[in-house]
């Protein structure tokens, strides 16, 4: 499952507004002999290319998949029926798709005759579709804001610059002139993905739109009074500050929540060395990602 987790996480990027799944297929003997991740929307998913790459190796085998495959007629097959003609025999799934209708894929695999095992590193499948799983349940983008802290330093550092952040993980980012870009130019569905001109200034709305576009996961880079906003409204879910190491003589950096200015409702969830950087990762204390009842999303 973990390799799965890792193939999943090619996806990050370019698969919105479906999720980044990846998956492995085992033969009877337990070799792997085919791997897949899904691309992007309206491209085969992960099910299939693995599927693909192992042919009649697949037979009497076992798929390992970090969501479970899915049920309904989108732009592509359902992936469960993919499973049931290739002869697999077991499904080994890490996550429930919550876009699963009337019954799951993990259900139909087993009236099939299939053995289907749940919940297998749910935890770690979760670190790379969480952000997805997040922005389905709440119909806004999961937000990421990293910012350097203020210091004297000139030029202005820049966390996504300097490769603290990577931009390739993320749908869309909005830099610090206000600009929003796709993260890796080019990279999703053009029928299926699109961004603004321009953004307002009332941030639910803002993501509410960046949503229907298509955006799952959102970066913002730098100070900005946007992104200060959308943390006092409680709509960035994650926030990376970044300290310089050699911080002003005239004003050093303090290593104390209060003096890195640590906003209400977030919490230090990690530290770390980053490159000309010490970087804290906070997380939105009262955060929920399963809590909010979602509009009708079907993934293709």
């Amino acid at each position: 499952m973990r390799r799965a987790v890792a193939l999943s996480a090619l996806g990050l990027g370019s698969a919105s507004p479906n999720p980044p799944v990846g998956c492995l297929v085992l033969d009877v003997d337990g070799n792997v002999v085919g791997e897949g991740y899904h691309r992007r929307k309206g491209e085969a998913h992960a099910e299939v290319n693995a599927l693909a790459a192992a042919g009649e190796r697949a037979r009497g085998g076992t798929a390992v998949v970090t969501l479970e495959p899915c049920n309904h007629q989108g732009r592509t097959p359902p992936c469960r029926q993919a499973l049931i003609d290739a002869g697999i025999a077991r499904v080994v799934i890490a996550l429930i798709d919550p876009t699963s209708r009337e019954e799951g894929g993990a259900a139909r695999l087993k009236a099939a005759g299939v053995d289907v095992e749940l919940d297998v590193l749910s935890d770690e499948a979760r670190l790379v579709i969480g952000p997805w799983l997040e922005a389905f349940a709440s119909g806004l983008p999961h937000v990421h804001w990293a910012y350097v802290v203020e210091s004297d330093a000139r030029p202005v550092l820049d966390p996504v610059a300097d490769g603290v952040i990577s931009r390739t993980e993320f749908d869309a980012i909005q830099t610090s002139d206000g600009r929003i870009e796709e993260g890796v130019p080019g990279a999703h569905s053009p029928d299926e993905f699109s961004l603004p001109p321009m953004v307002g200034a009332e941030p639910a709305a803002i993501l509410a739109d960046l949503f229907s576009r298509g955006v799952r996961s959102l970066l913002i880079s730098g100070r900005t009074k946007l992104a200060a906003a959308m943390a006092d409204s409680g709509l960035v879910n994650r926030i990376t500050l970044c300290v310089p190491r050699q911080p002003s003589s005239s004003r050093p950096a303090a290593m104390a929540g209060q003096a890195l200015g640590v906003p209400a409702g977030y919490e230090v969830h990690a530290v770390a060395a980053a490159g000309p950087y010490v970087r804290l990762d906070l997380v939105r204390i009262d955060r929920d990602a399963f809590s909010a009842t979602p509009a009708d999303q079907t993934a293709g």
